[in-house]
């Protein structure tokens, strides 16, 4: 099980939906870390992920994909890069209900772009299906010459979660055309 050819990585805010994205797409029953959560003053949520949550998702061809959760809080960084070794893909969620969230989307594309460019960005907890909320991420990203794939999701929907997914696919077979041509 836990070794995976494939393997893709979700990291993002503390309460942003990692976890739950996982389990939303996740064909065998979840390996998870959750601990109760001591950093109430970060999030309020009762438990959270201290280590690597792990799931995996089959593909209409049998390709199997290791889906890997990592803990949101930066004291767990060190963590990261290891998670993220040989990833196909990097999702991030950002927790649009925090006062920060144009700070953490800056911090958390900066800590995980060095593990690889194949990202991409989903904004959770919106409250209603809005795109103008989208729209202070579409202009930080313009600001900041940040090119990603950007998505409102409900890290609880498996259509969502699995949007994202196939995109960081394309984008890979796009690159792999590119290549040959």
């Amino acid at each position: 099980m836990i070794l995976q050819q494939y393997k893709i990585v979700f990291g993002g805010t503390m309460g942003a939906g990692k976890s739950a994205a996982i389990q939303a797409l996740s064909d065998i029953p979840v390996v998870t870390t959750e601990a109760v959560n001591t950093d109430t003053a970060a999030h309020h949520k009762f438990l959270t992920t201290v280590g690597i949550d792990y799931g995996e998702i089959s593909l209409e061809d049998g390709t199997q994909i290791g889906l890997y959760g990592t803990p949101g809080q930066d004291r767990f960084d060190f963590m990261w890069s290891i998670v993220c070794k040989g990833a196909m893909g990097i999702v991030i969620l950002i927790d649009h209900s925090q006062a920060d969230r144009l700070k953490d989307l800056e911090f958390y594309l900066k800590a995980f772009e060095q593990y690889g460019s194949n990202v991409v960005v989903g904004i959770t907890h919106l409250d209603q299906e809005d795109q103008h909320k989208l729209k202070i991420y579409r202009d930080w990203m313009q600001i900041h010459q940040k090119q990603f794939p950007l998505f409102a999701v409900d890290a609880r929907e498996q259509d969502d979660v699995l949007l994202m997914i196939e995109t960081l696919i394309t984008t890979i077979e796009m690159q792999a055309e590119s290549a040959v041509a």
